[in-house]
């Protein structure tokens, strides 16, 4: 199975942005460590600050299945939840802290009824748990 793993904007500092909040793990350290996990799998991996980047990965529809923590678009991204809403495959929205116990804008997610399933609060742990949820 080809797993796509898309993170949004900011993501790209994990490992040194808020490691209160998002731990000190780099996600190219956690990338490793999945592919490490899950050889049978083709992992890959896209990070955009960009919204309409992200739509056009997206867009590209080569993969299998997909694990995504679309980050602060998460709560506004109309755009990014129409494209979802048109990807048939399997698909898992992942978030490393627990929204819920967050700002009460964190709390809502728009792309959220347009995936499978929702990750809220288990760290970095959280892709791993989305892929094993996708065997």
């Amino acid at each position: 199975m080809k797993i796509l793993i898309v993170n949004g904007p900011n993501l790209n500092l994990l490992g040194t942005r808020e490691p209160e909040i998002y731990g000190s793990i780099s996600m190219e350290t956690c990338f490793t460590e999945l592919k490490n996990e899950f050889p049978a799998h083709e992992l890959d991996y896209y990070q955009s600050n960009i919204e309409g980047e992200i739509i056009n990965r997206l867009q590209e529809d080569d993969f299998d299945a997909l694990v995504i923590n679309p980050g602060a678009y998460t709560h506004y991204s109309y755009a990014i939840a129409d494209c979802l809403k048109n990807i048939s495959k399997p698909k898992i929205e992942v978030h490393i802290s627990n929204i819920y116990k967050r700002e009460e804008f964190r709390q809502k997610s728009v792309t959220a009824a347009h995936t499978d399933a929702v990750l809220s609060g288990f760290g970095m742990d959280g892709y791993r748990l989305a892929i094993l949820s996708l065997k």
